[in-house]
Order: structure tokens, then C-alpha cells, then sequence
């Protein structure tokens, strides 16, 4: 990240300023190369946006998500305690995550134990900033392809999150293709419920290869997601299926960054 402008909280309160915004990074977005990127694309949107900031860096430890679904409630909650505790330390208010299952425990789960934040998915506030006009969407290389949508489960069904990443991908001046389950009907990638760090049970077909077949059905140029664990699957998918030179996995937040040459 060090061609991008990324304060830290540290930083920030060392010179007497506090952001609009702390960016949850998550887990994946911090160490797995391929999210990553859609880090990196989120980023240089809020600096383009003039958008205020800070990360926590080396302080950011797991929100617990994994812990808690994989039925380990201790090991979660000391998780949630010691991140509530700099959250607070820091006067933290709201949280921006690009990743949902950040998002939804940080907002649904966190205020039981405490930590009480306004929390917002990235593309809610990609959204909202378009709105403000504080970001302008050009369709550029994105006009007129043909995108799906696949809705990461703890975004969609968790927080009635449908809107935000479609309205989105339509001011692109992309052509948005709904698989037959879709919204609040959509179908799990399978990496969520800690099922991403565990070993595939017995049966005829992964999940994510299901998935993928009702994605590839729509004939798309790309399959976008909101969500790094269910770019993963998705990523995997395709390559399963051969189809990686017909066929992108991108982030809503890449798909605007890259129309925006960023």
C-alpha cells in the first residue's frame, strides 16, 4: 500500500485528527493476495472521493467471525473484547469493511459485548458518495457487458443488502443479469459458516461449483461480488470450469475503480 495514501488511527490521533471513517480491512483483505486487490481499489475510491479515513494496521486483529461460526464462542468473544477495546481507545463511530462477514458482526454482534459502531458495507458508501456527487461513475470499459451479481449471504439475506452493489453495477452501463437465485433467494458460494477453512464433506458437487454453473448458465463477462471469501469460491469455480479467459470474478469496488482507470 505504499503508493496509496492510507493513514492509520495511530497516525491520525498522534496529529490531532479524527476520520469520518475507520476502514475495516478484514482478514482476507490484509493477507490474501487476491483481496488485496479489491483493497487496494477501495482505497484509491475514497481518496479519489476526498473521503477522511484511517486504518488500524498492525492493531486490527480478527473480528471473530470464523471463531464464533465454527461454535468457538470463547475464542470470539476474547477476540471482540480486545478489538472493541482499541476501537474504543481510538473513539471509533463508524466502520466501512468490504467484506460482509466483517460487516455483519461488527454491526450485529459486537453491540452485545459492548461495541456499539454505525457500520456500513463498502458499497453502501460507494453508493452514497455517488449520490453526494462526491464520486462520478463513467461505464468505460464496462459498457454494455453483460455482469451478474452473486449476493454474499451475510450482506443479502443477513442485512436485506440487495440495492447498494446493483445499482452500482448498473451505472456502469453494464447490462445486469440475475441468476434465477438471486436476492433474498440466493444461493451460498459456500465459504461462509467458517466452511472456507475446513474440508469439503461427502457428497457429488461443491457448492461453489453449483454456483458457478447457474452464473456461467447467464453467458456473463464478468461475475461480481461483494465479498473476498465468495471471490474465492467463485475464482475457483471458474477456473474448475476452464473458463478464466472468458470470464472475470471482480469486486463491485474494482469494477468502479477500474471503469475510473484508478
Amino acid at each position: 500500500m505504499e503508493e496509496l495514501k492510507v493513514p492509520t488511527m495511530a497516525e491520525m490521533m498522534a496529529s490531532g485528527q479524527q476520520p469520518e471513517f475507520l476502514f475495516w480491512v478484514g482478514c482476507a483483505g490484509s493477507f490474501d493476495d487476491r483481496a488485496k486487490k479489491i483493497t487496494k481499489a477501495f482505497v484509491r475510491l475514497l481518496n479519489r472521493a476526498g473521503v477522511s479515513f484511517a486504518v488500524l494496521g498492525t492493531e486490527e486483529s480478527c473480528n471473530g467471525d470464523p471463531a464464533k461460526r465454527a461454535g468457538n464462542e470463547f475464542l470470539f468473544q476474547m477476540q471482540a473484547m480486545m478489538n472493541i477495546q482499541v476501537l474504543d481507545g481510538y473513539g471509533v463511530k463508524k466502520i466501512v469493511t468490504a467484506c460482509p462477514h466483517c460487516f455483519n458482526t461488527l454491526k450485529n454482534e459486537y453491540p452485545e459485548l459492548g461495541g456499539n459502531y454505525e457500520v456500513i458495507h463498502h458499497t453502501q458508501l460507494l453508493k452514497s458518495l455517488l449520490d453526494e456527487k462526491r464520486l462520478s461513475i463513467e461505464g468505460g470499459q464496462f459498457r454494455g457487458k453483460r455482469i451478474t451479481f452473486h449476493d454474499p449471504c451475510y450482506l443479502g439475506r443477513a442485512n436485506n443488502v440487495y440495492e447498494a452493489p446493483r445499482e452500482l453495477i448498473q451505472k456502469l452501463d453494464a447490462e445486469l443479469v440475475e441468476m434465477k437465485r438471486s436476492r433474498a433467494n440466493g444461493l451460498c458460494c459456500g465459504a461462509g459458516g467458517a466452511q472456507m477453512f475446513k474440508d469439503a464433506e461427502p457428497g457429488n458437487k461443491e457448492i461453489n461449483i453449483e454456483r458457478t454453473e447457474e452464473a456461467l448458465g447467464l453467458e456473463p463477462t464478468i461475475i461480481a461480488a461483494g465479498c473476498p471469501f465468495c471471490n474465492t469460491m467463485l475464482t475457483d469455480g471458474v477456473k474448475g470450469k476452464e473458463k478464466e479467459a472468458d470470464v472475470k470474478v471482480m469486486d463491485v469496488a474494482e469494477l468502479i475503480a477500474n471503469a475510473q482507470d484508478l
